[in-house]
């Protein structure tokens, strides 16, 4: 198979009208989405992404990359949100399990746990590390305490001027915190653009620097993400499985469903499960509209979550990712006395037996009244990791213009911030708690 299939074959019982019937509709959005003239339209810049991404950057990319495999072990990246997400599936999505690679990736500022923080300063007293701080303004709480914090130990290392070597910044191009502390000290700079948000950000530097630097081929990834765009630029839900995930959901949605479970069977996916529900839940939770998106990875969490989805309120569908082809598999072995009573699976694969709890479990779901959409990939490699990027952005902007909000700004994200601000004493929010 060359593309990502969609089969929703044990959904459309479920549903009150065919997908099909609002192609008119998709036709509208569809223009809507590619004229630039919806809610949002501001924020459309990650649409061409796969065609017009800057080449020069790109370069710069490549060569930025090397230098990190070269002069560290260790490289930390600061983000938060999709400022971090994104890499961290595509690490966890293209990485080998168990596998020592010659660049070790791991994340800070994505929390503020004083513990986790501490724990990983020590953890680089004895290693060479560098530093690729991800912030569009520079002032995020979170990435912000982070960076100072990993700023001072590296200068301490290596000294001022030999931290300046160590430290990327992908931020803004023209302006905000990070920008200028980053012109200032003479970081290597990388730029988030302005039209695109974070949880669009994946195949930008913001996911591109720490992937090639891990050592994945991004070109490849880029590729992907290159023939998704090809193949989704026609509204017609024949072929553009894009848009028929998107109205499926919103059928589904609009006649009571209120969650969707991202279900995966390899624990490869794990993180872009993560990633899937900030794209989803950032970009349609608003104005008390919806779905409430949850991820699982089965067949672990049938053995947690299992009896809820099988029995429990029927207020959910599930969208179940299956990989076609597996990389690597093992075989069941036969024993003499069989008192674990395997020998009915000998000489059969993992995988075999893996792809088979999938059939039986999407059977029993569908007979507990819980609709499910099947995703296929063909494997999980880098041009698949791109496809997949592409395809739930295009479905995402979709499905928020289906039910009528912007799915592009995240207005709500703020609130906690001017409480938590307050309640620390920053300037300008003491009236904020009376």
């Amino acid at each position: 198979m060359a593309y990502v299939e969609l089969n929703i074959d044990d959904t459309r019982s479920f549903l009150s009208v065919e997908p099909e019937s609002l192609q008119k509709k998709v036709n509208e959005l569809h223009k809507v989405i590619h004229e630039k003239t919806g809610l949002g339209n501001d924020y459309l810049g990650w649409l061409d992404l796969p065609k017009t991404y800057d080449k020069e950057e790109y370069a710069r990319i490549l060569l930025a990359a090397k230098k990190i495999r070269k002069q560290s072990k260790v490289l930390v990246v600061i983000g938060i949100g999709g400022s971090y997400l994104g890499a961290k599936a595509g690490l966890e999505f293209l990485n080998t399990p168990f596998k020592k690679n010659k660049l070790e990736i791991v994340f800070a500022g994505h929390q503020m746990s004083g513990t986790y923080l501490n724990r990983l300063l020590d953890y680089l007293k004895n290693k060479s590390f560098s530093v690729n701080v991800i912030s569009k303004s520079g002032t995020t709480t979170e990435p912000a305490i982070a960076f100072r914090v990993l700023k001072k130990a590296l200068e301490e290392k290596y000294g001022v001027e030999g931290a300046k070597e160590r430290i990327y910044a992908t931020t803004d191009k023209k302006r905000g915190a990070l920008f200028s502390v980053a012109k200032k000290n003479g970081y290597e700079m990388f730029v988030i653009p302005d039209d695109i948000g974070g949880r669009y950000s994946v195949l930008t530097a913001v996911g591109l620097l720490p992937l090639q630097a891990a050592g994945l081929s991004t070109k490849t990834i880029l590729k992907g993400a290159l023939d998704a765009y090809k193949r989704f630029s026609k509204p017609n839900l024949a072929s553009n499985e894009a848009y028929l995930y998107a109205v499926t959901r919103y059928l589904l949605y609009t006649s009571g469903k209120k969650v969707e479970m991202l279900v995966g069977y390899e624990p490869n996916l794990l993180y872009l499960n993560e990633w899937w529900k900030q794209l989803f839940g950032e970009s349609e939770g608003k104005d008390h509209k919806g779905l409430f998106v949850a991820s699982a990875g089965f067949s672990t969490d049938l053995h947690s979550l299992g009896q809820y989805i099988q029995e429990g309120e029927r207020h959910l569908f599930e969208t179940v990712i299956k990989v076609f082809e597996t990389e690597l598999d093992v075989f069941v072995p036969e024993e003499e006395n069989d008192l674990d009573e395997l020998n009915y699976l000998k000489g059969k694969t993992l995988s075999y037996v893996n792809s088979q709890a999938l059939k039986g479990t999407m059977m029993a779901h569908k007979d507990g009244l819980v609709p499910n959409m099947l995703l296929t990939i063909p494997k999980m490699d880098g041009y698949t990791f791109g496809y997949l990027i592409y395809f739930f952005e295009k479905a995402c902007a979709m499905s928020a213009y289906l039910i009528d909000v912007n799915p592009f700004n995240q207005p709500g994200v703020e609130a906690y911030k001017k409480n938590m601000f307050a309640l620390l004493g920053k300037k300008g929010y003491e009236n904020i708690i009376k």
